[in-house]
């Protein structure tokens, strides 16, 4: 039974759930220190062994921008989430690492769990021993000064932007919860 002597130590751990479940969100990008021919290769096998790969075709929402590391960094994601985040789903040769901030931008959102990624089949290629992945390269330049964002300094995102506005509403709610515990409690 709640009582007002015990009711902060109860208010304490509810927050502490809370607040491990809210912040707990990973995800597995490219490691932006990861040699070209390295994240080619593990693209490559993370598009043939099962991640979604079809966001980063040229008419999907993740093609832009175009380059290994935007592309690699999402198929790895889609690989780790898809692997139910499985130790050592998110190695790759060593080419990609977890990251605890939302690598989501624009109209490409990675998807932040397991349940959001979709199947688990892997995807066939058309041709035995061939492995379609997405093209990268072509001079895209996304910023139009020869910088593209990396997965250290992630860019903005609306996704980014909700999830933290979610995050405050989250406890601000619980905060109104917790002051009308108390104040029930001491009545």
């Amino acid at each position: 039974m709640v009582t007002p002597s015990n009711a902060p130590i109860l208010i304490m751990v509810v927050l502490l759930v809370l607040h491990g479940r809210l912040t707990a969100a990973t995800w597995c990008v490219a490691r932006s220190d990861a040699s070209r021919e390295a994240l080619q290769t593990a693209l490559d096998y993370a598009c043939s062994a099962g991640a979604d790969c079809a966001p980063l075709q040229p008419t999907g929402l993740c093609f832009l921008p175009n380059t290994i590391q935007a592309h690699a960094s999402y198929a790895f994601n889609s690989y780790y989430m898809r692997k139910s985040m499985a130790a050592g789903s998110c190695d790759f040769s060593g080419t990609a690492t977890i990251a605890k901030t939302d690598p989501s931008y624009g109209s490409c959102v990675y998807p932040p769990s397991p349940s959001t990624a979709g199947g688990t089949t892997p995807i066939t290629n058309p041709v035995p021993g061939t492995v379609s992945s997405p093209p990268v390269g072509g001079g895209f330049t996304p910023l139009g000064n020869g910088n593209v964002p990396t997965l250290d300094t992630p860019p903005f995102s609306k996704a980014t932007h909700a999830s933290r506005v979610l995050h405050f509403n989250t406890i601000f709610i619980v905060f109104l919860f917790i002051f009308h515990v108390i104040k029930i409690l001491s009545s």
